[in-house]
């Protein structure tokens, strides 16, 4: 996609477009936890849930951070900073139509009364 943020890319979407690690994305938004935990509370076995780690993990939505025998997988801001900024820049562009949009409409208005 061209004119995406740098660090935003395709990789951050398609990693986020499985259903199953759009909800542990979810999940750790309220803070760390670990593979256990996010396999029993999306009902997936914990090899299932550890591949979904690893792809967003890999793709730098997650870090990993080792405590005693468990790890604990939470969210990095970065990623998430990029989308939003990506998504500020279409807002930007659709505010800019709406107001020309809106000077068209009043300019069709006002040859009407004339």
């Amino acid at each position: 996609m061209s004119g995406m943020n740098p660090g935003m890319d395709m990789a951050t979407l398609s990693a986020l477009a499985e259903p199953n690690r759009m909800k542990i994305v979810e999940l750790l938004r309220d803070g760390p936890l670990t593979v256990g935990e996010i396999a029993d509370q999306l009902g997936l076995r914990q090899p299932q849930a550890s591949k979904h780690l690893k792809v967003l993990s890999d793709n730098g939505i997650v870090d990993v951070k080792a405590e005693a025998n468990r790890r604990f997988y939470k969210l990095r801001p970065e990623p998430f900073r990029a989308l939003d900024s990506w998504v500020r820049s279409f807002q930007r562009v659709m505010e800019e139509r709406f107001d020309n949009l809106e000077d068209y409409l009043r300019e069709l208005q006002n040859k009407e009364k004339a």
